[in-house]
């Protein structure tokens, strides 16, 4: 009998996934750096099967960000077993596709806060009311997060 994923165990895959999408990593080629097959990182990034610490550590030096990366929320957040918008399935899609891609790594490459906050207060403008509470959260706190482990 296949087990349920665990919410820590899927909030750690979809961060696995995450960072590897933003480093243009596919799951084959991490998969061989760690001498496992491309399916039990699919199973990972699904949080179907459990990372251990050992692995963890060194999925974290391959992607290079520390460990704490896989369990990080942004400022406010206590922890990942929280409801979390980043727990949802289409934020981490978008966020893994090449759209998702390109504007996080066009964002990041504005280092003026007032600029970001701007476009962020543009983004809000354009959309529609019913999201734009949780996507202004989600970019917000990714931002903050994934902006200490991006190199300039």
């Amino acid at each position: 009998m296949a087990r349920m994923a665990n919410e820590i165990d899927a909030y750690v895959g979809a961060r696995i996934r995450l960072r590897r999408s933003m480093l243009g990593l596919s799951q084959e080629r991490l998969a061989n750096q760690l001498d496992i097959t491309f399916q039990q990182v699919q199973k990972y990034e699904k949080g179907a099967n459990r990372v251990g610490a050992s692995r963890l550590q060194a999925i974290a030096t391959i992607l290079q960000v520390p460990v704490s990366y896989f369990f990080e929320q942004g400022e406010g957040a206590s922890g990942p077993v929280e409801s979390s918008p980043l727990l949802s399935d289409r934020f981490t899609r978008f966020v893994s596709s090449s759209e998702g891609l390109e504007l996080n790594r066009a964002f990041l490459a504005i280092d003026d806060p007032k600029v970001r906050r701007a476009l962020i207060s543009l983004a809000k403008s354009l959309a529609g009311p019913a999201d734009t509470a949780e996507v202004v959260e989600v970019a917000e706190s990714s931002v903050k997060s994934d902006a200490k482990v991006m190199p300039q």
